[in-house]
């Protein structure tokens, strides 16, 4: 996934941290390459994957955020650590502040202590600028290279209710940035973690959503969702899912190819959304979409990479 740059300058903002990365595993781990958390003295954010592993870890991070040397170090997660996995990891721990997240354009990249620049790196800087190779979490004569985490992909969900609640819950933590629409603040719970628009006609909303967001349709009125769906399918936009049952789409599929829009982009809107083989509760319908999304998200992210 790459390094939120944003995030780690944030972090130093207070003062130093220490970075916990996994640069490499073998065989059975709790978390794999690329894997990250960051560690103060007195807390941590993330995982590792917990357990005596990232205990160990933690005790190297602040070793090195007292005396900020960087540390490379192979950690056999049977023989040294008593873990059942019986792989092993490659972690890389670091001591950043203020002035020393410095990102090259898509990429991350720092010497590993005081290692002077070769050739080898030399022609990996110039073929990331020059987008001749996909930047991909390497090291290279003692110097790393990380690629920075893509921006948030842009949601909008229409609808506050249990569905819209249940997908904002399961959603949480993933990288998503969400707007909220529907048409009374009051319908918004107390503290959720997206941008909430208040809009009498929600497919007015709509039309201020960015070109790349995909669209999730789950308001309390059928004349909403169609509405919305038209407004949608008329702009540029991502995805589209709508929830409902066949019989709903069958007749929003008639209205909207009435009102002038393709059979293929209609045959594009997701109806039912989510997954049904897990149960039509909010929370499984929830569970289903989070999948796809995160899918679709991955794909996209791997598609933006080859084509740039």
């Amino acid at each position: 996934m790459g390094i939120d740059i944003d995030a780690l300058i944030a972090a130093v903002a207070d003062g130093p941290v220490s970075r916990i990365l996994i640069v490499d595993h073998k065989g059975s781990t709790p978390r794999h390459t690329g894997t990250s958390m960051l560690v103060w003295s007195d807390r941590t954010e993330g995982t590792i994957g917990g357990g005596a592993l990232e205990l160990r870890a933690i005790e190297i991070a602040r070793t090195v955020l007292d005396h900020g040397k960087p540390v490379d170090e192979t950690i056999p997660l049977g023989p040294a650590l008593g873990q059942c996995c019986g792989g092993s990891v490659r972690i890389v721990v670091e001591r950043f502040d203020a002035g020393s997240v410095i990102p090259d354009g898509d990429v991350f990249v720092r010497a590993l202590g005081d290692v002077s620049e070769s050739l080898a790196v030399k022609q990996r800087r110039i073929a990331l600028r020059n987008k001749s190779e996909v930047a991909r979490l390497e090291f290279v004569d003692g110097w790393l290279f990380e690629p920075i985490k893509p921006a948030n992909r842009q949601l909008w969900l229409y609808g506050a209710g249990h569905v819209g609640r249940a997908i904002l819950d399961v959603l949480d933590g993933l990288n998503f940035d969400i707007t909220w629409v529907d048409t009374a603040l009051d319908r918004f719970p107390d503290g959720a973690k997206a941008t909430p628009l208040v809009a009498v006609a929600p497919s007015d909303a709509a039309r201020l959503a960015p070109p790349e967001a995909d669209h999730l349709i789950m308001t309390y009125s059928h004349v909403f969702d169609l509405d919305l769906c038209h407004q949608i399918l008329s702009q540029p936009h991502g995805s589209v899912g709508v929830i409902g049952s066949a019989t709903k789409w069958a007749r929003f599929s008639r209205r909207l190819r009435a009102l002038g829009h393709e059979a293929d982009a209609v045959n594009s809107v997701m109806c039912p959304i989510g997954d049904p083989s897990l149960g039509n509760e909010p929370k499984a319908i929830a569970i289903g979409v989070a999948a796809e999304l995160i899918k679709l998200r991955d794909v996209q992210q791997i598609l933006g990479r080859d084509v740039g």
